[in-house]
């Protein structure tokens, strides 16, 4: 009996020690995970010492010696001797803090995740591959290393990649690749095109071009451009109204014929409008110090590890600090001792969609400008986690891919089938170069001829020099299209529908120096309609830039602090705008309703963390939204439409209140009023609130706790790596946009100074390090939480003291 009880223990513990160390489907080898010898407790880190260390390390590709010092924060400060060195000591700690990070997001843009998550990402690797993720990489990598400078940088930060990778052993693998049960692989220049281009995906790849054909279709072209205006009714633009033109603008093409499509029109969603990001600079003539201030704060998803990864470098004719992304070298947002630089997103119409005609079944050949043409194909080969591997064939016309056919359902719904597309993150860029040279950049001249070799995603480039001199370009590389070409569906088979070439870069909208003393982006209209080209009919909501350009304005002696507080003001301009109205429009309230009224009459229109009002006021103005627009544009799942804009809709409630729309379509023999609709909301938005705390109104209806702002780990569902319910006010189309998944993923604010006296502020909403056990991890969330600053320890030389350095390591060849 004994025998048989060891033999079946032993047998029981062999049978576990198995299941532990083998992988189960798309489960990762729990055994080697939880291992106290190679699992993740062995990534633990101690906190740098108060006494600073010094060290040594041999790296392999060096041609002289690198010093590289931490400060307390674990932030970098490179020192190199030539080019090739300083990138390749970047990609080094870059990987070394975030090497996980930069695999998996190279993987997820190179439509490779089923290799580490199995078939359940297979979906999702066809579409970003369809869409062209890779291929438009293989051009983008093709144009930057025709340049010298950035094929350097790109191949030595493989190689300090790949130099990290072969230091590492299974015990220190970072823990991502424990739980996931997979290893790194070598780095090559074209992850880093890669990374570029899923930040493309990221900001330029909504389109509303589908939806908006079927508001054509079914309302005609009166009501849909009477619904969807090409400029709202309020608006403060980036480039100041009346600003002269310093070009001759060139003659816009004929539009293409009028077209609303015959092919399928899947269900579709739209993109996001609540993440937008801001910047600004004003002069000396508005600062305390008498020179230029700059501020930048590009709103994204919350992530951790976080987006940005901070840096100085320094090298020959360099010395630059800022934010930089882990994948890619250089800094892409910051600033040197003669001028900073930081960008939002513009939002342009640069993806387009083309019904294709194809001759038979077959689809080799498509009919475009009279004439049938081949169909390119590309092969795709998807590799599953166990080994298996599945096929599949992109078509391309010379628009782009034709990303799904009329017989597939789209990943996203905002793909209509039997279409290609034509974007510009398709086409050869040069993004490098536009960075290593604003890295080096000393004056005004020398912004804008790096600006002149960026394509796309299209970015603000706010810009400030210790010349006193301001700036700000939209920049991007943008079609030269007829007025509102890209609006709705285009007939693939129309040759005039088909991009007729680029917009100049000198005739980007631009502004220096303007008489007001600043200039500032935040996503919304990027000039007034005196423009001559064609950029998009439609922007981010206005209020996060008109609140920017009210504060500004009225502001003088500006100082850090006073720009601190700008980037987190709270202030809700939407409900400064319409509040009253709709407070008017309750003509007998109950109770209850009175009640919450008093409330939003007593409101100091503050988004902050403890405040009701807010929960109150943004509960009911959405769903008082949604109450006028679903009945006319969400009546058929299978025929997407696109809502009127928030402007729009304010611009109806305070002057057509008795406009057709407010009533609704589906009850027969009734006429809604606007007055019902108000009143209906608000008693819907009380009983939501009060069932949602299971209480009535009270603190525990918090704005803090109502919106419930997460920092989440990028494996979905790892809480235990995430800051969850981080206690914080703003909100959509406030200017601390912090929402409950986006915010302020860097706030930077640069003074320039004369004779290297520059200083540099900035914070990350986690840390340097993607190590959950380490504590660089997220020690900076705290102070990103509260609205303070870091401020950034920006070094001359190598050879400079400061008690912020912990540590020093020189990297030998």
């Amino acid at each position: 009996m004994k025998y048989s009880k060891a033999i079946a223990s032993l047998a029981f513990t062999i049978a576990l020690c198995y299941a532990l160390n083998r992988g189960w489907g798309t489960a990762p080898a729990f055994g080697r995970f939880l291992s106290p010898f190679t699992g993740f407790w062995v990534n633990a880190e101690k906190p740098l010492s108060d006494k600073p260390v010094e060290g040594s390390l041999q790296l392999a590709g060096l041609q002289d010696e690198v010093t590289i010092e931490y400060d307390e924060l674990g932030i970098p400060h490179i020192f190199a001797n030539n080019d090739h060195d300083l990138y390749l000591a970047q990609g080094y700690v870059t990987a070394k803090d975030r090497l996980w990070q930069m695999e998996f997001q190279t993987h997820y843009a190179a439509g490779r995740l089923t290799e580490i998550v199995g078939e359940k990402a297979l979906e999702s690797d066809k579409y970003n591959r369809r869409m062209g993720a890779v291929y438009g990489a293989e051009k983008s990598l093709a144009g930057m290393m025709e340049d010298p400078q950035s094929k350097v940088a790109l191949e030595a930060y493989s190689e300090g990649v790949n130099a990290y990778i072969d230091q590492l052993k299974v015990r220190t693998l970072p823990v991502e690749y424990k739980l996931l049960g997979y290893q790194p692989e070598r780095w090559t220049p074209i992850k880093s095109a890669l990374f570029l281009k899923n930040m493309s995906f990221v900001l330029a790849s909504g389109t509303d071009d589908l939806r908006m054909t079927n508001i054509l279709r079914k309302y005609g072209r009166e009501v849909a451009e009477e619904l969807f205006p090409n400029y709202p009714f309020e608006e403060s633009p980036i480039i100041p109204t009346g600003t002269p033109q310093d070009f001759t603008p060139l003659p816009l093409p004929k539009a293409p014929a009028d077209f609303v499509g015959t092919g399928s029109m899947k269900a579709s969603t739209e993109r996001d409008k609540g993440i937008g990001s801001n910047n600004w600079a004003v002069s000396g003539s508005k600062s305390a110090s008498g020179l230029p201030l700059l501020a930048n704060d590009p709103h994204l998803t919350l992530s951790l590890p976080s987006i940005w990864y901070q840096m100085q470098l320094v090298g020959p004719n360099v010395n630059v600090y800022g934010a930089t992304m882990p994948g890619t070298p250089n800094v892409i947002s910051g600033f040197n001792k003669d001028i900073a630089w930081g960008v939002t997103n513009v939002g342009a119409d640069i993806v387009d969609w083309y019904e294709v005609k194809f001759k038979d079944a077959k689809m080799n050949e498509y009919w475009h400008d009279g004439q049938w043409k081949k169909i390119t194909k590309r092969p795709e080969r998807y590799i599953m986690k166990n080994g298996d591997v599945v096929l599949d064939t992109v078509l391309f016309t010379h628009h782009g891919p034709i990303v799904y056919l009329d017989n597939e359902k789209p990943f996203k719904k905002n793909i209509p089938t039997g279409h290609a597309l034509r974007w510009i993150a398709h086409d050869k860029s040069q993004e490098l170069t536009t960075f290593y040279q604003l890295n080096r950049a000393k004056n005004y001249d020398d912004y804008v001829k790096a600006l002149s070799f960026y394509a796309a995603p299209a970015q603000n480039f706010v810009f400030a020099s210790n010349q006193d001199d301001i700036a700000l370009w939209v920049n991007g590389k943008f079609p030269l299209k007829a007025k509102l070409q890209g609006k709705y569906i285009l007939d693939g088979t129309d040759k005039m529908a088909d991009w007729q070439g680029f917009i100049p870069h000198a005739h980007n909208p631009h502004v220096k120096n303007p008489a007001r003393g600043f200039v500032s982006s935040a996503n919304q209209s990027s000039t007034d309609p005196t423009y001559p080209y064609y950029i998009n009919w439609e922007f981010a909501p206005s209020q996060r830039g008109r609140r920017i350009n009210q504060r500004l304005e009225s502001m003088s002696k500006i100082t850090v602090d006073s720009l601190r507080a700008l980037q987190n003001d709270n202030y809700n301009l939407k409900a400064a705008g319409i509040l009253d109205k709709l407070i008017s429009l309750v003509k007998a309230p109950t109770a209850k309703q009175a009640k919450a009224i008093k409330v939003l009459q007593t409101w100091n229109k503050q988004n902050d963390v403890a405040e009701i009002a807010p929960t109150i006021f943004e509960t009911w103005s959405n769903l008082l939204y949604e109450s006028i627009w679903k009945d006319e544009f969400a009546y058929d799942e299978n025929i997407p439409m696109k809502y009127p804009s928030l402007d729009k809709t304010i611009q109806l409630i305070k002057q057509e209140p008795t406009a057709k729309w407010f009533d609704n379509v589906n009850t027969k023999n009734k006429v809604e009023t606007l007055e019902e609709l108000a009143s209906t909301s608000l008693t819907a938005t009380l009983d939501s609130l009060t069932k949602w705390q299971k209480a009535d109104m009270g603190d525990t209806w918090a704005w803090a706790n109502y919106k419930s702002t997460d920092i989440k780990h990028l494996i979905p569902g790892l809480d235990a790596f995430s800051k969850m319910n981080v206690n914080i006010g703003g909100g959509t189309g406030i200017v601390n946009a912090t929402t409950e998944r986006t915010g302020p993923s860097w706030r930077m604010i640069i003074q320039l100074g004369k004779n290297n006296a520059v200083k540099g502020y900035g914070v990350i909403p986690g840390g340097q390090s993607g190590n959950p056990g380490s504590p660089h991890y997220d020690d900076m969330i705290e102070t990103w939480r509260q609205g303070k600053l870091n401020e950034l320890l920006f070094l001359q030389n190598k050879n400079e003291k400061s008690a912020r350095i912990k540590k020093t390591i020189k990297l030998t060849k």
